[in-house]
């Protein structure tokens, strides 16, 4: 097998698990991501940028059936692309007004910048510049 893969395109989407769908739902709204769909007991999804940030229940998700079982217990972590060092700023201020504390700054070799904050079941949730991995 060779040592170069088929091409890709980068993360489509990413998930986290939640155990309550319906704060989720509320938190992400209130930080203005669009509703894309969303299944009772099960998920709630919403675009972020031109991907997808998927939310599960994992108790809706350990069955398997037209797509395989999935699920995790604990908290997540999920990157999101922020444009550059002015978008950043202006989430900074937004999370602040959306009552939304910011956890941890980084500042990286590369030249990027990161904030952290949590969604309310704790999962880290990370806004991240370009730079940061030589690209």
């Amino acid at each position: 097998m060779g040592e170069m893969h088929p091409p890709l395109g980068g993360i489509h989407e990413a998930a986290l698990y939640v155990r309550d769908l319906e704060g989720a739902e509320q938190f992400w709204r209130r930080l203005g991501l669009p509703l894309v769909g969303r299944s009772r007991g099960r998920h709630v999804f919403f675009r972020a940028g031109s991907d997808m940030l998927l939310l599960f229940d994992p108790r809706g998700t350990l069955h398997g059936g037209a797509v395989p079982a999935h699920g995790s217990v604990g908290t997540g972590h999920v990157a999101l692309d922020v444009p550059d060092a002015a978008a950043l700023e202006r989430w900074r201020a937004f999370l602040g007004e959306a009552g939304v504390a910011v956890e941890a700054e980084t500042e990286w070799p590369g030249g990027g910048r990161s904030l952290y904050f949590r969604d309310p079941d704790g999962n880290s949730i990370e806004l991240i510049t370009r730079g940061t991995w030589g690209f």
